[in-house]
């Protein structure tokens, strides 16, 4: 009998241990990456599956950096993010829902919208800030989050940062 409790025991621990792990996944998160593509001068925010990786570096886009997380789906608190292509200029860049209007963009010659992912817009412990900044000279417009490297972009002529949203950092390692 006191070898059966054991066994059990080491069962039922092992049982919980296993299911807190499991709470620990969100199945609605998805990480975002930067890419570079340095013949155009140029960078894009993806969703991981958003563009095949293969197209990507086939379109010359190299410098694959994971940046957060953000969520599959609309909740309390998000905020939609569309991908806006300018294809005279080759740009694209990520826009928050009613960050600007839809015709203010394709004024600007920005087509083919498409969505993206939802960020959160509430500061919370797990949440880093994410601008979006601008190049005049090659009008292009950038996305990255707050601890990346700001003095690079603003010798790179980057400037007119702005506040878009949060994205979800997991855990301390994903900074």
């Amino acid at each position: 009998m006191k070898k059966f409790l054991v066994v059990f025991a080491v069962i039922a621990s092992f049982t919980m241990n296993q299911t807190a792990v499991a709470q620990e996944v969100n199945d609605d998160l998805i990480r975002v990456f930067k890419w570079y593509n340095s013949r155009d001068k140029e960078y894009v925010i993806l969703a991981d599956g958003e563009i095949q990786e293969g197209q990507l570096l086939q379109w010359l886009y190299k410098e694959k950096t994971f940046m957060f997380y953000a969520y599959k789906s609309p909740g309390a608190d998000r905020v939609a993010v569309y991908r806006w292509t300018n294809p005279t200029t080759k740009d694209q860049v990520s826009i928050a829902e009613d960050e600007a209007k839809d015709s203010d963009m394709m004024q600007k010659g920005y087509t083919l919208k498409s969505l993206q992912f939802y960020a959160p817009i509430r500061r919370a412990e797990n949440h880093i800030p994410v601008y979006r900044w601008y190049k005049k000279t090659l009008k292009d417009w950038v996305t990255f989050t707050e601890n990346a490297e700001t003095d690079k972009y603003f010798k790179l002529g980057y400037g007119f940062k702005t506040f878009q949203y949060y994205g979800v950092m997991r855990n301390e390692y994903e900074r």
